[in-house]
Formats: structure tokens, C-alpha cells, sequence
């Protein structure tokens, strides 16, 4: 099924910003999830991020992770995604091609939404720390506004690069499951 490219172009130059929760977002992963699950029914697709966890402020960028079994899976996911309109990063420091993360936006409800579609091996250790950290954030609303909190005082303090300000909330993201694996 090739010729579905129905995500859009990621613009350029997209500065750093929390913007308000938008309840919309789990509704657009869910779009998005069904576009992969359609290619690819055993592949599973979760919804990550900030835009997973009602009421957390962030980027405002959808979250997707794919989990792959083994490299014929993977190359079958990044033609999916490149089949439905994803891109590549543009970034000096992409991820590796066997952790890619692919771009695109998609038109819902009038709203542009941003995307991005991390693609990883399902025993990875970062698939457990993605979902770990998103369920500690739904399950405690203060832990949110911590989170919010670093995030606004990262674009508060002239932070506009996307790299950067994935760099410095990173520190907080660490320290918030380091503390929850302690007994």
C-alpha cells in the first residue's frame, strides 16, 4: 500500500517553546498509529512524550515509538513511514538507522501538528525509560508541574534549539527515574 503520503512537510527552524497541554494530541497519535498499524498489524505503536500525559505542557510535538523485532521489521517500518510522507532529521546529530527517528506534520481539526516517529528495537532499556517516565507523569499530577516548570525555565533562559533544550530537560527526565527505581 504505497502513494498514502499524508504527512506533511516538519518545517525548518522550529524554535523551542512550551505551549499548552492540547487534549487534541492523543487523538492525532492515534490517527498516525492506525496509519502504521494498517501496514503493519504486528507492529505495535505507542503514544509518547509530553502530549501522552494529559495537562503536561511541552513542545506540542506528537511522540510515536515503534518497536521492531529484527532488521527485516525495521526496513519494513521506514518504508511505511517513508511511504506516508515522514523525513529524515536534518540535524547534524541524527539518530542512527537502527534507532531512526523520522519527522512530518499532520493537518487535524485545522491544526498543524508535529511529529516525531522514534523507531526501536523492542528489548531496548530506552523503551522501558519512555514508558516509565510517561506513566510516573500521569500518575503524579506535582511530578507534571515540576516538569513544566524546568521546561518553561529552559525557554525562559534564551533556549530556542530544539537539541538544546532536549539536552537540558534531559537532566531532570534522569534524575526523576533514577529516583523511581530506588525501593
Amino acid at each position: 500500500m504505497t502513494g498514502e503520503r499524508v504527512i506533511g512537510l516538519y518545517p525548518r527552524g522550529v524554535p523551542a517553546a512550551c505551549r499548552a497541554y492540547d487534549p487534541r494530541a492523543p487523538a492525532v497519535a492515534r490517527r498516525v498509529a492506525a496509519l502504521i498499524q494498517r501496514r503493519l498489524p504486528r507492529v505495535p505503536v505507542e503514544h509518547v512524550g509530553s502530549t501522552a500525559v494529559p495537562g503536561c505542557a511541552g513542545k506540542g510535538v506528537v511522540d510515536l515509538l515503534a518497536l521492531y523485532r529484527d532488521a527485516d521489521e525495521l526496513a519494513a517500518i521506514k518504508r511505511a513511514l517513508d511511504d506516508l510522507g515522514f523525513q529524515r532529521q536534518r540535524s547534524p546529530t541524527p539518530f542512527p538507522e537502527g534507532r531512526p527517528m523520522r519527522l512530518g506534520a499532520l493537518d487535524h481539526g485545522g491544526t498543524t501538528f508535529l511529529l516525531h516517529f522514534h523507531v526501536l528495537p523492542g528489548d531496548s532499556s530506552e523503551v522501558a525509560e519512555l514508558r516509565a517516565f510517561r506513566e510516573q507523569l500521569r500518575a503524579d499530577p506535582a511530578l507534571v508541574a515540576a516538569y513544566v516548570a524546568r521546561k518553561r525555565g529552559i525557554i525562559d533562559a534564551g533556549v530556542v534549539d530544539g537539541g538544546d533544550y532536549a539536552r537540558a530537560k534531559g537532566a531532570f527526565v534522569r534524575a526523576i527515574l533514577e529516583r523511581h527505581k530506588q525501593p
